[in-house]
């Protein structure tokens, strides 16, 4: 056989081979359905790989546990109730707390209010502006606690033993929906947190407004889907299934409150 014969013959195996393996390589990781063709996506099983919650790295933020968003006599009970009980919200943030204490996390508190010098704001986005004219979160004062027990300000009553036990961090208040106001960031990189357990409330605007910012400053974030809730507009819609989307999208992991409690339980040691 000739040189170029033998040449030719081999590009021709060569190119059938890999024509081959391509072929099986895509038929492996491509499916058809209703006549489209999908790409397969592995299944999100509580967290990413290679991350690992661990207690010395890990910490718990819980976002805006106030009465205004979480009480029955709330101002925003209206537009909450419906997600809050199907999540069963309250109690799986009470969960999360109970286990942080137990198993030695560290807990972070991320609060909202709005103080009477806010009024003079020149202009503000739709859910602001509600917030504004309802009065939600408001306290009399920077420096006075006058008639905040009780109030929509306040933490929801039966959060109150783990919040105000003397060891969790109440950080000073995000003036909007993300934490790039109040110094939370500077708060978990002093404790030397890396990871972060993340809920509370709204689920789709300030704990998504959160998650954003701590992925932008390099921590990895676990969301638990079911310790948060959202609105259900009768003109912007359900805010929930826009924030589990992009939850998805974004977070290292997005956990039951069942599966962040047993991982907090299996790396407390």
């Amino acid at each position: 056989m000739e040189l170029n014969d033998l040449l030719n013959t081999s590009r021709r195996q060569f190119l059938t081979t890999a024509s081959a393996s391509a072929a099986a390589l895509l038929s492996s990781s491509l499916t058809a359905q209703d006549g489209e063709i999908q790409t397969e996506k592995p299944q999100h099983k509580g967290t990413a790989p290679g991350l690992t919650l661990h207690k010395s790295d890990t910490a718990v933020v819980i976002i805006d546990p106030q009465n205004d968003v979480l009480s029955e006599k709330g101002l925003a009970w209206p537009l909450l109730h419906e997600s809050l009980k199907e999540n069963n919200t309250v109690e799986n943030i009470e969960r999360i707390f109970k286990a942080a204490k137990a198993h030695g996390y560290e807990v972070f508190i991320s609060p909202h209010y709005f103080f009477p010098e806010d009024k003079g704001w020149k202009f503000n986005g739709p859910l602001e502006t509600d917030e504004a004219t309802e009065n939600m979160f408001a306290r009399k004062g920077r420096l006075s606690i006058d008639g905040l027990r009780g109030s929509g300000a306040d933490w929801l009553e039966r959060y109150k033993p783990y919040i105000e036990d003397g060891k969790t961090v109440v950080v000073s208040p995000h003036r909007v929906w993300g934490p790039e106001t109040n110094d939370l960031v500077l708060q978990l990189r002093k404790y030397r947190i890396s990871k972060i357990i993340l809920g509370g409330m709204l689920a789709n605007m300030c704990v998504e407004s959160h998650l954003r910012e701590l992925l932008e400053q390099g921590f990895e974030v676990a969301v638990v889907k079911d310790a948060t809730a959202a609105p259900k507009h009768p003109e912007w819609g359900y805010g929930y299934t826009a924030a589990l989307i992009n939850y998805a999208y974004l977070a290292h992991a997005v956990l039951t409150t069942t599966e962040a409690v047993e991982i907090m339980a299996h790396n407390a040691s």
